[in-house]
């Protein structure tokens, strides 16, 4: 099941067996089919896809570029369908047969689309893992926290259910990575914490599957006696749909489970760090973010943040439809929660800092660090700024986050570095 999903041989076969299917399937010599039947199933699947294409761009509220790829397959899964449906009459059984199948396999290069263009899933694997709820690697409950051997060269992935006692926000189960140095011995060590943030289409899982979190965590403890940030995998939308930005609206309140839900419960499960110098949240995309967003806003619970491909605030769409969706209407909520009003207006902050990353082919997240990069400093904030190589995908904020990871576990405290 370790086939990539993003490049090499699979995809190619998939989409090379799709169109197969479908033209053995058309394929006729009968003259009614070549010049009536079959010209009206094609143009039929045309119209449909060109139909679906205009209502899902001008109604599902969808902001982000969606790959052509989608439209492609989709109105290949389409033609197989209509195939089927208009040439019933007088075809052979097998090319009856040929059709369904056609269809599911353009289907999931539609779907493939989609992953290629954000990394979601980079394996068969990893697709399977998630969409099935198949536990990580060393994933582990609490219950059984001291089975682990004080000697553990790796870290583990604990499965949680935080309350939502402050919130009220119905969120899915989250994540806790411990540092193998948590382990060693019966009086915990208070290590620093780091809150994980995936994108708007995301699951608290997304950071270890497709961000390779862990194992980036792993290879800094290995050099660091063990030592690294606790990171918690959170669940800022509650959905895999649902587009929250970090803030408390219509959608739930995100903000407030990520400030007063998560870390209290991290604080007395684990014995983490109470200081809020040893806090700090990262994220990718959306992610990215929410977290300046919470650490501008929040100081006081988050002193650090590290923004991989982020935007300059959180929106959908326009602002007007942004303070409609987000807040309920409220312009005052968006200006609350816009980074670059909230640091112009507040007092200047003192030892706060970020880090700032995206790839070189993102042009808009590359203007829109530019941007809170010279407020934040502006307003006292220690940052520093990277660019790497990398599209709007999973694999540039992996990247992104082990490029920055040595610098935040400074910035929180972690034992056996050094600012």
């Amino acid at each position: 099941m370790n086939v990539s999903l993003l490049d090499g041989w699979f995809p190619w076969t998939v989409q090379l067996l799709a169109v197969a299917l479908l033209v053995a399937s058309a394929a006729r010599r009968d003259r009614a089919w070549l010049t009536r039947w079959g010209p009206i199933a094609l143009g039929t699947a045309a119209a449909l896809t060109a139909l679906i294409a205009v209502a899902v761009l001008s109604f599902a509220g969808i902001t982000d570029p969606i790959p052509f790829g989608v439209w492609l397959w989709s109105g290949v899964a389409l033609a197989a369908l209509a195939v089927l449906g208009f040439g019933w009459r007088g075809a052979r059984w097998w090319r009856r047969a040929l059709a369904p199948p056609a269809a599911l396999l353009a289907l999931f290069c539609a779907a493939n689309s989609v992953n290629i263009a954000t990394g979601y899933y980079p394996t068969l694997d990893d697709a399977i893992g998630e969409l099935t709820g198949e536990p990580l690697p060393d994933q582990i409950t609490l219950d059984q926290l001291a089975s682990i051997h004080g000697k553990t060269k790796t870290g583990r992935i604990v499965q949680v259910d935080i309350p939502d006692t402050a919130s009220g926000f119905a969120h899915r189960q989250e994540l806790v990575y411990l540092p193998p140095a948590w382990f060693r011995s019966q009086s915990r060590p208070k290590l620093p914490v780091l809150e994980m943030i995936g994108g708007e289409f995301a699951a608290p899982d997304n950071w270890i599957r497709s961000g390779n979190a862990v194992r980036t965590a792993d290879e800094f403890a290995a050099k660091h006696n063990g030592f690294a940030p606790i990171l918690v995998f959170v669940d800022a939308t509650g959905g895999f749909r649902v587009d929250t930005e970090c803030v408390d609206g219509p959608h739930g309140n995100s903000e407030s489970h990520l400030v007063k839900d998560v870390p209290p419960f991290v604080k007395k499960t684990f014995n983490a760090a109470t200081d809020p110098h040893k806090w700090g949240v990262a994220g990718w995309s959306m992610g990215g973010t929410c977290a300046v967003d919470l650490t501008v806003e929040h100081p006081d619970v988050f002193t650090h943040f590290g923004d991989f491909s982020g935007d300059k605030g959180p929106y959908i769409g326009d602002k007007e439809h942004t303070v409609q969706e987000l807040y309920g209407g409220d312009a005052g909520a968006w200006a609350a929660h816009d980074p670059l009003t909230v640091l112009a207006h507040h007092p200047k902050y003192q030892g706060v800092s970020g880090f700032f990353a995206q790839g070189d082919e993102e042009h808009g997240q590359i203007e829109s660090a530019k941007l809170l990069d010279a407020a934040a400093k502006k307003d006292g904030i220690r940052t520093t700024t990277a660019v790497g190589s990398g599209k709007h995908t999973w694999q540039t904020g992996a990247a992104s986050f082990a490029q920055a990871l040595p610098w935040l576990a400074q910035q929180l405290g972690v034992p056996g570095t050094h600012p």
